[in-house]
Order: structure tokens, then sequence, then C-alpha cells
């Protein structure tokens, strides 16, 4: 009887039956099974977009289990690497999240643990919209972009610089979404606006037009439009009319 079988216990052991006539032997291996174990691994790691990251785990186990990486991302597990070492070189930005290194050796359960690897990338704005609005009435103004770390958003009219309680604006900044809000639009507040969003690596920029009725957006107000199809119906008028 062997009690708290340890992987040193492994190996041949013999029987031996001693009798007057001669000894019987008998020989039997004892082979001993460890559940997998991970004894090592990486700790969770932040690097700019574009840097190369080295993962590590190790485990242990008998037999010797098999180190299975995955990426845990929000379009599903995704296979990774059958080694102890994952490597990635020249890192994007939906590279980041949760790593899971899984040991298995059919012994038991895997054993499973997790890495998370937080990318940096500089600001990209994604959303910003002209509005149109009328005199008196609300306005806003909306700039979102995404970055890691989170951008700090600014907005500037021409060289100014605003803030809040400035000429009767609110600026709300709430994750990646900054607001520029005109509590009662006057004819001064009209123009273009420019958002800013900063953070270590960089920023970007996008200019955003309040703008009243009948102004000129794209290049053409609704006014001109009008007076265009009367000036084309003109035309094509006189055309038929000469020709026939």
């Amino acid at each position: 009887m062997i009690q708290n079988v340890d992987v040193y216990d492994e190996g041949p052991y013999t029987c031996s039956v001693q009798t007057d006539n001669h000894p019987k032997t008998s020989r039997v291996h004892l082979i001993v099974q460890v559940p997998p174990q991970i004894m090592n691994i990486s700790s969770d790691i932040t690097v700019n977009e574009g840097s190369s990251v080295t993962l590590l785990c190790l485990a242990i186990g008998r037999p010797e289990p098999t180190v299975t990486w995955r990426h845990l991302s929000v379009k599903g597990q995704g296979f990774v690497s059958e080694d102890e070492y994952l490597e990635i070189s020249d890192i994007k930005r939906d590279q980041s999240g949760e790593y899971e290194c899984s040991a298995l050796n059919d012994v038991a359960a895997p054993d499973v643990r997790k890495v998370k690897i937080t990318v940096n990338y500089p600001p990209y704005i994604s959303k910003a919209k002209n509005t149109g609005v009328s005199v008196g009435q609300k306005g806003i103004l909306s700039c979102e972009a995404s970055a890691v770390p989170m951008a700090e958003f600014q907005w500037f009219k021409e060289d100014t610089r605003l803030a809040t309680g400035l000429g009767g604006v609110r600026i709300e900044n709430k994750g990646h979404i900054s607001t520029l809000t005109f509590f009662n639009v006057s004819e001064k507040d009209y123009g273009n606006y420019t958002c800013v969003a900063t953070n270590k690596l960089g920023n970007s920029n996008a200019s955003i037009t309040l703008y009243g009725p009948g102004a000129v957006i794209d290049g053409v107000n609704s006014a001109s439009r009008a007076l265009a199809c009367l000036w084309l119906s003109g035309t094509l008028f006189a055309h038929f009319f000469i020709k026939f």
C-alpha cells in the first residue's frame, strides 16, 4: 500500500516469495499520472500598436500536457497557437483582449489561465456629423473617437478654444463621445467647429458645421437647388422651342 503517491514512486516493483525449493518473483510497473498544472504564465501586459508580444505558459503533468493558446475576442474564441510560447509581431488593436492558455493531458480536466493584452493606439474620430438648427432652438454637435487610452476632447471655433459656460455652451465628455450643446442658438453660433481628440500616442481632429435654414451644405443650398431646377427647365423649354 502506497499512500500519497508521488511521481518518485513510479517504477518497477518486485514481489518475492521464498519457498523451500526456490523463490518465486513477480514484477509490476507503477505508472503515476499527474493532472495538468500551469506553473508559470505571463502577466497582463499593455503595449503600443505595432509592437511585438511574447506570452509564455509553462505546464507540468504526466503524461506531458499539450498547451494551447486561444484569443477570447468579441468575435468568439479564435485558435492562436499550440505551443508554450505565443508570439505576436506587429500587434493590431483588434488583437487586444484576453488570451486563454489551456493545459490538457486527459488525466483530469484541463488547467486554464488567462492573460490580458491591452493595445494602445492613437485616437481615430469615427463619427462627426454636421447639424442644422433654427435660431432660438437647442443644437448639439457630437464627436465620437476610438482610442486607447481613452481620448481627451477639446472643441474650437476657429482658433478659440471653447469651454462650458462660455458663450452659452456646454461641453460633456462621456467615454468615447463628446458633445457641444447650444441651448439658444443665435446667428453668431453658426459656422465651423473643430473637435480634437488626444491621447499620449497622438491626436485626431474633425470639422463639424452648425448651420441654419437655407445654409449652403455640400456646396448647394435648398434655394439654389430650386433656382437651378427652374433655370434648367427654362433652358430645355427654349431649346425645344427654337428647334421646332
